[in-house]
């Protein structure tokens, strides 16, 4: 069991890092002058979602025979530092905002509910692909035993 947590870190480090370098950042680069320059943080935003979809499936897929374990260990080594430079990723941003949304300052809380909507939204997609990850149960069967 512990061995699946410290495993699923360097494989979800590893992968993240493929697919973003080797695939979201070229990707983008290409599309951009044709999707425009106003649909450009939708585009990341979703190709981010991707990203992190396909890096919880990869992680959970390594980490049998739990797999949501894995990811929920690699999905805490995210909130540490800021991720932005790779996905859009920043818990720490996250949390200063709340500090100053809870502090009083009106001013930062539409700031805060599109922040922690979009981190919610990475997260979930890296949790999701986790779940699709897991192999498929296999089927009932009235014939034999076992």
């Amino acid at each position: 069991m512990l061995l699946i947590a410290v495993r699923s870190i360097p494989i979800g480090w590893v992968s993240l890092g493929v697919i973003v370098y080797l695939l979201e950042h070229p990707l983008l680069h290409f599309a951009g002058p044709f999707i425009g320059a106003q649909w450009i943080a939708t585009a990341t935003l979703g190709l981010d979602c991707t990203v992190m979809a396909a890096t919880g499936w990869v992680v959970g897929r390594l980490g049998r025979p739990n797999p949501m374990l894995g990811v929920l260990v690699f999905a805490a080594t995210l909130t540490v530092w800021d991720m932005s430079f790779m996905v859009g990723i920043n818990v720490p941003w996250l949390v200063r905002l709340a500090v100053h949304a809870l502090s009083g300052d009106s001013s930062y809380l539409s700031s805060l509910v599109s922040t922690g909507a979009s981190q919610a939204l990475l997260f979930g997609c890296l949790l999701g692909g986790g779940i699709l990850s897991r192999g498929a149960a296999r089927p009932v069967s009235i014939v034999g035993g076992g």
